[in-house]
C-alpha cells in the first residue's frame, strides 16, 4: 500500500475535558502520513492557549481560527479547503480512535479502489465506558440512507477529491453530516463499511446530539431544504427516519 497523506479534521468548541485524548488517540496512530486540522471554533479564545500548548512542536498539526462560532459544519468546510492530503478523516474533539483506525481504512478502500468508507464504532460516556456499539453495513446507497443515517461521523474516510462546489457541510446545528452523506450518495457514491469498532463516540448530556427538538427541526431541514423534497414528503422521511432511530434504542 502506497503510503498517502490523510487530512484529519477537527472542530473544536469548549471540549477541553476531552480532548487532550483525542489528540492523544491520533498521536497512536500506526498510519504516519497525516496531517491534523483543527478549527477554533468559539469566539471565546480561552481555550487557545490549552490548544496550543498540547500541539506544540508538533509540524504536522494546524490550527485555524475563527473570527467567531460557525459551527461545526462550516469549520470542517474550512479544514476540508486548507488541507493537502488525498484523504480527509473527520473526527469530533470529544471522540477518539483506535490506534489501527486510520491503517486499517486506508487500506481498506486503496485495495478496494474506494472513495468513500466508514467503520462500526463504540459509543462510550464520559469516563470512558462502553454504553452501546453501532455496526457498519457492508455498503450504504441513497435510498437506505434516506431512511437511517448509519454512518458515525467520526468513523468516516473520503477522497478529498468528492468534495468540491456545492459538496460541503451545511449550516445546520445537528445532522450537518448526513446531509453530506446524502448528497454524496445522491451522486452514486457507495459508502462501504468495515465491520469493526475503530471508533468511539463519546455521549454526554450537553452534546448537541441530545438535543431532540433541534434534531427534528434539522431533520426536516435536510430533506426539505437539502434534498428538495415537499413538505409532505420531507415529514414523511422525518418521521420514518425518527421511527428508525428510535428502533436504534430498541424503543419497540
Amino acid at each position: 500500500m502506497r503510503n498517502e497523506l490523510v487530512s484529519v479534521i477537527i472542530p473544536y468548541f469548549r471540549k477541553r475535558n476531552f480532548l487532550t485524548q483525542t489528540i492523544e488517540s491520533l498521536n497512536k496512530q500506526t498510519y504516519k502520513k497525516k496531517e491534523i486540522i483543527i478549527i477554533y471554533d468559539d469566539y471565546d479564545k480561552s481555550d487557545l492557549n490549552f490548544i496550543k500548548k498540547i500541539i506544540k512542536k508538533k509540524k504536522n498539526y494546524k490550527l485555524i481560527i475563527n473570527k467567531s462560532n460557525i459551527g461545526a459544519g462550516r469549520s470542517r468546510n474550512r479544514g476540508i479547503k486548507a488541507s493537502k492530503g488525498k484523504y480527509v478523516a473527520f473526527l469530533d474533539s470529544d471522540d477518539l480512535w483506535s490506534k489501527n483506525k486510520l491503517k486499517k481504512q486506508i487500506n481498506f478502500m486503496s485495495k478496494n479502489k474506494i472513495s468513500a468508507s466508514f467503520t462500526a464504532y463504540d459509543i462510550i460516556n464520559e469516563k470512558n465506558k462502553k454504553i452501546g456499539s453501532r455496526a457498519a453495513e457492508k455498503r450504504i446507497f441513497y435510498n437506505d440512507l434516506l431512511l437511517s443515517c448509519n454512518i458515525g461521523l467520526s468513523t468516516v474516510v473520503l477522497k478529498k477529491s468528492l468534495l468540491k462546489g456545492k459538496i460541503k457541510f451545511p449550516s445546520l446545528k445537528t445532522k450537518e453530516d448526513y446531509v453530506l452523506w446524502l448528497l454524496l450518495s445522491k451522486k452514486k457514491i457507495i459508502f462501504y463499511g468495515i465491520n469493526e469498532s475503530l471508533s468511539f463516540w463519546r455521549k454526554t448530556d450537553t452534546s448537541l446530539s441530545s438535543d431532540t427538538i433541534q434534531k427534528l427541526i434539522d431533520g426536516f431541514m435536510v430533506y426539505y431544504k437539502y434534498m428538495n423534497f415537499s413538505i409532505f414528503k420531507s415529514l414523511k422521511h422525518l418521521i420514518l427516519l425518527s421511527l428508525n432511530y428510535l428502533k436504534k434504542l430498541n424503543f419497540f
